[in-house]
């Protein structure tokens, strides 16, 4: 976060619809909540952007029913506009830019063959990491538009930023890495998911939040709402700055959405496909071919989708956090079947909100989280959703 006087932090913002066990796990990261339909001015969309829908559900008769509503064969040929992460695609005539823009996402997906989770613990997630994946597959967006941009784009066999490659390495499937498959599974040990167990999007969010806390290089303020309802001035307090003035908040979001309701189909990347555990090699590189989608991608239709999801919300700054604010306010809660709310002040009947810090230990970063038992310091957190639909 830039900004006079205050620490640098950058916000990202999770909060979930349902907890109902199995669901799916949607992420957005411009300010419109219906599928990829809105139009950003250029300096905003480049800072708050729309996350690919991530479909993560628990593999039993829930994923046989999903899966057989989803559709892997080409686009059909129409004019229509597809949005991904905020940009948007002109069906007919930009279909090569749009399966490109999909292929550059970071596609994190079940592992084999790595090292035991807690030492003798299981060496692969297939069958009940897929909610862990999705979360990964979020966050490592949400660090690229952080590092590199929403314009960066991912070739294949091409060399990439070594910013790219410091984020991928986030997410190996190693102890030591921050947001690893190990360090989410025994982070979830406090959320109360044994390992090995199926999580659901409120414990992966709860658990993002708090590994967060030991990422000293991208300095993310995780939030995560309690209630369906987003407190500007806790977010405000949680990033250590002053909130300005509604005349000095940035930019104006725009006037309007641009909608279409042709469609609404959604795109989204699967974890439920098992590779083998891809490790740095000799020369500290990642051979990261199997860390993107390039068949064709999935689609689904947005009806099927199931109401346990998760948005989450990634800006880079304090004037674009005040953009979705006022943007959200003027078109997401004009509906009557709003998915959130979005208040200024702490709501006097919850508990005080203290910002989440990180505990004091001897070790640092993904170390710390070694063993169940260093888990004690953090707070059970089960009040997050309560929204019936």
């Amino acid at each position: 976060m830039e900004s006079t006087g205050s620490s640098g932090r950058l916000w990202e913002l999770q909060f979930e619809r349902s907890s109902t066990p199995g669901g799916a796990f949607a992420a957005h990261t411009d300010s419109a909540l219906r599928s990829a339909e809105l139009q950003l001015p250029g300096s905003l969309a480049a800072a708050v952007v729309k996350w690919p829908v991530e479909l993560a559900q628990d593999d039993s008769w829930r994923m046989e029913s999903v899966l057989s509503k989803m559709t892997i064969e080409e686009f059909p040929d129409t004019d229509e506009l597809v949005w991904i992460l905020g940009k948007q695609h002109l069906l007919k005539t930009e279909k090569s830019k749009l399966l490109s823009d999909i292929s550059a996402r970071l596609w994190f997906t079940y592992r084999r063959k790595f090292s035991p989770i807690g030492g003798t613990g299981p060496s692969s997630d297939a069958g009940w990491g897929c909610m862990l994946r999705c979360g990964q597959m979020m966050l490592a967006q949400a660090l690229i538009c952080r590092h590199l941009g929403r314009d960066w784009n991912w070739e294949k066999q091409k060399e990439q930023p070594k910013e790219y490659q410091r984020i991928l390495q986030c997410f190996l499937d190693r102890k030591d890495c921050c947001y690893s498959i190990h360090q989410m599974a025994q982070m979830g040990v406090g959320e109360g998911k044994s390992i090995g167990e199926w999580f659901g999007p409120n414990t992966v969010a709860q658990v993002l939040k708090k590994l967060a806390l030991f990422d000293e290089w991208n300095s993310l303020a995780v939030y995560v709402s309690m209630d369906n309802t987003v407190v500007i001035e806790d977010i405000k307090k949680m990033c250590c700055i002053l909130p300005l003035s509604a005349d000095t908040a940035g930019e104006s979001p725009p006037s309007s959405l641009n909608a279409s309701n042709r469609s609404d189909e959604l795109i989204f990347l699967d974890p439920h496909t098992t590779q083998t555990f891809v490790d740095t090699e000799e020369n500290g590189t990642v051979d990261d071919q199997t860390f993107h989608c390039l068949q064709s991608p999935q689609r689904m239709n947005i009806l099927n989708l199931d109401p346990s999801v998760a948005l989450g919300f990634f800006c880079k700054e304090e004037k674009d956090f005040d953009s979705w604010c006022s943007l959200v306010q003027k078109e997401i809660l004009k509906e009557n079947l709003r998915m959130f709310e979005l208040v200024q002040k702490h709501p006097s009947h919850w508990p005080p909100f203290i910002p989440p810090a990180k505990p004091e230990v001897t070790t640092t970063g993904a170390e710390f989280i070694d063993s169940t038992e260093q888990l004690e310091e953090f707070d059970l957190e089960e009040d997050f959703e309560i929204l019936s639909v």
